[in-house]
């Protein structure tokens, strides 16, 4: 076994490994970039290396200065994590020619299934059934227009060596391909050195469904079950699963096999996983085959009670698995969902910045975080924008979607925009719920963007009445102040808080106290809801029944946060909330007459000129945020005023691009 490991990674992924080793008793070494001195898994490793500055092309993927930071560590394996150099072929070789081992399959597996045209090629020939599309080199835009349409739309154009939803593009028509062909070129050269491009059949209304293998170097191969991984957005994984909801025995049994005899085709060891798409007639086809650890690989160990990271490094070491096909059992159920630093409520935009605040969920049986961040740690520009993964489960696939519900409730971040609102509400989705899931679930329930997740009269009432009770704390404190004029004044129990545009009568029976009876518009109910002032949550219960709620104070009451949606609350006393309804609203401004940039990013094409007549629709300038391309459209015809921006330009988010006339 080895004594020493580096992790050629960052983020919670090199924590992920760090902890393994340490509980393996390997020795760990950190390797950082100057945007992550003081990350977390920089502190907890036992040595630590600079390799460069932040952007990925200077430090990740160096793989020069990796290979020297094992010779000056005594390094004698590195475990790659997933992205930056962990699918290259070369990066393997070059280590195995130093004498240090990689955590991972032989670089001739690399080779063969981490380019995505070889291995449908190899796909082909060892007769797995593949979906159609053009497996070649595409010379241009007029080439991949001829290709597309002889496939027949909508198709799919991915960057060859891509991987994590990068380098991705959806085509429905000649007019997609043409403008989205070239930005699938760049992204696949800037995110992975590598501009090949090939063109697919997109399958509509497919699922995405993925084999977990594991294998070793004296040929035993075994697969880990399947994992359900359809909820996506920009064919970016957002929500996975262990089991799927939608497989059987039989069909697991099969895909299961049929990855298994991919794998041996080329040798393969170490973890990797194989993606399929299936269809309504659980009809599956290969997609192709990940040579490295997945972001999602924790569902698949929750439900099998194997630690793949540590499978991954006793292979390396060259120990056989302990372990057959028949003795793989899955059992109970485990979802995933991805904290990603975007705005749900801006159409998802990237958002960088300091986190002001981070409080995950305690960790527990059925609720596990895996992140890479602290409270005051950088989101930054140059690198992926997920902030954590939350893990929960249970005994079905019910409980541990619940789990979820609830953990996702009681995290808390400030400082950037993020999408747990957008998590709990897709948990709470009947369609989710039920299992009737696509990889177009995203833009078929949420076809407007997302506003927040649906909201019943009950959960209305309940924060009613929790509103009532935090107004009665603060006004029993505030009764208390020495000095008054006229002593201390009598807290009164009636409240008028306002929810959602509607004015709910409240009576808190108890003054001061946690536990009260509380009514609401003549509704009674007992309410538990320790908190003191400045307390940013709440770990309520109502009627028995447990709501944690995300607390912010505003000037006449709070912001309520929970269940995927904000609520504002405004406590009043009864008269006091007749006299607000006469209060003027202040009327927002118009900025509809300038193109903002949504989220801060680098201006890479400016598409128009000053005098230039624009319509709806147009293309106007392209912003590059977190390694992807966002291209900015006119809302409505018009005439370019003024130019503010050049390209090459920082921009923050809502800078002022161009006015309009």
């Amino acid at each position: 076994m080895f004594s020493k490991i580096l992790i050629a990674n960052r983020g919670e992924i090199a924590v992920r490994v760090i902890r393994t080793a340490r509980r393996m008793g390997i020795a760990t070494v950190a390797v950082y970039s100057d945007a992550d001195a003081r990350a977390p898994h920089v502190e907890m490793a036992d040595q630590k290396v600079r390799l460069g500055p932040p952007p990925a092309a200077d430090s990740y993927l160096n793989a020069d200065a990796i290979l020297l930071a094992c010779r000056e560590t005594g390094a004698e394996a590195v475990h790659p994590g997933y992205g930056f150099l962990s699918e290259r072929e070369s990066f393997a070789k070059l280590l195995e020619a130093n004498g240090i081992a990689f955590i991972g399959p032989p670089p001739a597996a690399i080779a063969a299934m981490g380019d995505k045209i070889q291995s449908k090629k190899l796909a082909q020939a060892a007769g797995v059934s593949v979906v159609p599309g053009f497996i070649g080199e595409i010379r241009d835009t007029v080439h991949a227009v001829e290709i597309a349409g002889g496939i027949g739309y909508p198709v799919m154009m991915k960057a060859s060596a891509g991987g994590g939803g990068k380098g991705m593009r959806l085509a429905f028509s000649e007019q997609d391909v043409r403008e989205g062909f070239e930005a699938t070129r760049r992204e696949g050269l800037a995110s992975f050195g590598d501009d090949r491009v090939f063109i697919e059949k997109f399958v509509e209304s497919p699922r995405h469904i993925e084999i977990q293998l594991l294998g070793d170097r004296q040929g035993n191969l075994v697969y880990l079950g399947e994992r359900e991984c359809s909820i996506q957005r920009r064919h970016q994984k957002v929500v996975e699963e262990a089991p799927s909801p939608f497989v059987t025995p039989e069909m697991r049994r099969a895909m299961g096999e049929q990855a298994v005899s991919l794998a041996a085709a080329v040798g393969y060891h170490s973890a990797g996983t194989v993606e399929l798409i299936a269809g309504a007639d659980r009809s599956f086809y290969f997609l192709e085959m990940n040579t490295r650890l997945q972001v999602e690989h924790p569902v698949t160990e929750y439900v099998t009670g194997i630690d793949l990271v540590e499978q991954m490094i006793r292979v390396a070491a060259g120990e056989p698995l302990n372990f057959t096909q028949q003795d793989v059992r899955l059992d109970g159920w485990a979802v995933e969902t991805r904290v990603y630093a975007e705005d749900p409520y801006r159409g998802f935009l990237p958002s960088t910045g300091r986190l002001v605040r981070y409080r995950p969920p305690a960790a527990g049986v059925d609720v596990r975080v895996d992140d890479g961040v602290v409270e005051g740690s950088e989101i930054s520009m140059f690198y992926d924008p997920m902030i954590a993964k939350l893990i929960t489960a249970g005994p079905t696939r019910e409980a541990a979607i619940d789990a979820q519900i609830a953990a996702l409730d009681r995290f808390e971040i400030d400082g950037i925009g993020h999408n747990i609102d957008f998590l709990s509400a897709l948990m709470q989705h009947p369609r989710f719920r039920d299992g009737r899931l696509t990889t177009g679930f995203i833009a078929e329930e949420y076809p407007d963007g997302f506003t927040g997740a649906a909201v019943d009269e009950t959960l209305l009432v309940r924060l009613a009445a929790i509103g009532g009770i935090l107004a009665q704390i603060a006004a029993d404190r505030a009764s208390r102040i020495e000095g008054q004029l006229d002593g201390p004044p009598a807290v009164a129990p009636d409240w008028a808080v306002t929810i959602d545009g509607i004015v709910r009568q409240v009576a808190v029976d108890a003054a001061a106290t946690e536990i009260a009876a509380v009514t609401v518009d003549g509704r009674t109910m007992v309410v538990d809801a320790p908190w003191r002032l400045g307390q940013r949550l709440i770990e309520a219960t109502i009627d028995g029944e447990p709501l944690s709620v995300r607390v912010q104070p505003r000037l006449t009451g709070w912001r309520f946060t929970t269940r995927g949606r904000s609520f504002d609350l405004t406590t009043l006393r009864p008269h006091v909330a007749v006299l607000a309804r006469h209060m003027i609203a202040k009327t927002p401004p118009d900025l509809s007459r300038f193109l903002l940039c949504p989220m801060p990013g680098l201006l890479s094409a400016l598409n128009v000129a000053v005098g230039d007549r624009v319509e709806a629709g147009q293309s106007l300038a392209v912003v590059e945020a977190m390694k992807m391309e966002n291209i900015l459209r006119a809302e409505k015809s018009g005439v370019v005023k003024a130019v503010n921006a050049k390209p090459g330009d920082s921009l923050a988010v809502d800078a002022a691009i161009l006015e309009f006339e």
